[in-house]
């Protein structure tokens, strides 16, 4: 009796795997400004996801220009966002005044950010004005955390905003074809078939 030839389930698993990787790195290398853009998105993330400490912060403070900074670094989150997308439409030369508007909103939400900073660090500073952190005013630590997250991740989109001609050639060179079976003896099939 001729033998069952059994097929190995982890062998259609691991191609899976290897054809979405494959896929995503194609996809990379037709928008690879996508890596840019998801430190942005994580940045906005990390800011719209935390809103609870920094308006229970701007609550509790009541300094001038916090919550006009909470309101501007929300707004300027959003339309950066859109300035990045529309600064790079699908193939078509870069939009340079989109990205140097992006640009310069970034640099305002920066600004922003540490603003808010140094107003919770100076009236925590202050032994007379400054407010115990207990569990019910954890948001004092937790605003400046999230804030200086948010910044490091701004920064990491800028530098890969500047570096993305870099990375866009070492995109290019990653062979992502695909290697079908009896490609290899091309050469062998007789095209003059008379």
């Amino acid at each position: 009796m001729a033998e069952k030839k059994t097929k190995n389930p982890n062998k259609g698993f691991v191609h899976a795997i290897k054809e979405i990787c494959r896929k995503f790195i194609v996809s990379l290398k037709r928008r690879p400004h996508n890596i840019a853009m998801a430190a942005f998105v994580i940045a906005f993330l990390i800011y719209s996801l935390n809103l609870t400490q920094f308006s229970n912060a701007t609550a509790k403070l009541l300094l001038t220009g916090m919550g006009l900074a909470e309101f501007a670094i929300m707004l300027l989150s959003m339309l950066s966002l859109v300035c990045f997308m529309n600064a790079f439409p699908y193939r078509k030369k870069v939009n340079v005044p989109m990205l140097v508007l992006m640009l310069v909103m970034v640099a305002i939400i920066i600004g922003c950010d540490i603003f808010y900073i140094n107003c919770i660090n100076s009236v925590q500073s202050d032994p007379s004005q400054a407010i115990a952190v207990t569990k019910d005013t954890a948001y004092l630590v937790y605003a400046p955390y999230y804030l200086q997250l948010h910044i490091i991740f701004l920064v990491i989109g800028v530098a890969l905003t500047a570096l993305l001609p870099v990375y866009k050639k070492l995109l290019r060179k990653i062979n992502t074809n695909i290697e079908v079976e009896g490609n290899s003896d091309m050469g062998a099939i007789d095209l003059a078939s008379e």
